[in-house]
């Protein structure tokens, strides 16, 4: 009867263990905690989630690289499971999800690089007077009365992940439109997973309402925040969201 040294003993508990990391990693690709085309977690965060050494998740990691399972590119790991891609437009439009205000209205944005308001900064973790980019938007009826006012400050998070966002640095002086539209559809190509938390609260009278929009990563890092006004006399707020089937 062949006898197992201490060594191979090790080295099979080893193998073990990456292979049910492995295992458990591809349960929650295939279960959407982990969408298809998202950025997976760095190995220290998953050495800590799986509670292994990063030399095993760099292992279990390697398995599913080389079942194609996972892909891997100069800003980490992906998982390539057949899903909803990542590029499919959604209709979560920004500054905060609505749909427009109807027909006749004007819209108007800008974006600058400035200090934002200082309540934006505490939630964004900003210094006092940093600057960042900053988007003001205004939509007006025909009969050039405001209907809705918003402001959007992005983190330096946002700016440092995200290609896109972070081009406006140079050319960001108000004089021109802002071509900001797509803004959450490049956090989720840029392999972030946005978490939205929108809190409504009155304005003064009864005619008009405020929206704080507060989106979050995957790390429960800011990425940007909304404040935006509605006139509730002349304009009717509508939220419309798309989500992705169960798979």
């Amino acid at each position: 009867m062949s006898r197992t040294t201490p060594q191979e003993s090790r080295q099979s508990d080893e193998q073990t263990l990456y292979q049910r990391v492995a295992s458990r990693l591809l349960e929650e690709l295939r279960d959407g905690t982990i969408p298809p085309g998202e950025r997976l977690p760095g190995e220290r965060h998953l050495a800590r989630h799986f509670g292994v050494s990063r030399a095993t998740v760099r292992q279990a990691l390697d398995v599913l690289r080389r079942g194609g399972m996972l892909s891997t590119d100069r800003r980490g790991s992906h998982a390539t499971l057949p899903g909803r891609p990542v590029e499919e437009p959604v209709s979560l439009t920004f500054p905060v999800g609505t749909v427009p205000a109807g027909p006749g209205a004007v819209d108007r944005a800008t974006v600058t690089w400035e200090a934002p308001p200082p309540e934006h900064a505490r939630a964004l973790g900003l210094a006092p007077h940093r600057p960042t980019l900053v988007h003001r938007y205004l939509s007006a009826g025909a009969d050039g009365r405001s209907l809705r006012t918003a402001v959007t400050s992005f983190s330096a998070v946002a700016l440092a992940e995200v290609a896109e966002l972070a081009r406006y640095r140079e050319r960001a002086d108000g004089a021109t439109p802002a071509q900001l539209g797509r803004a959450y559809d490049w956090m989720r190509k840029a392999g972030l997973t946005l978490h939205h938390r929108d809190s409504i609260s009155q304005v003064g009278d009864a005619s008009s309402v405020r929206v704080t929009r507060r989106v979050r990563d995957q790390y429960a890092r800011p990425l940007e925040i909304t404040d935006l006004v509605v006139n509730a006399e002349e304009d009717t707020l509508v939220y419309e969201f798309t989500l992705p089937a169960a798979g």
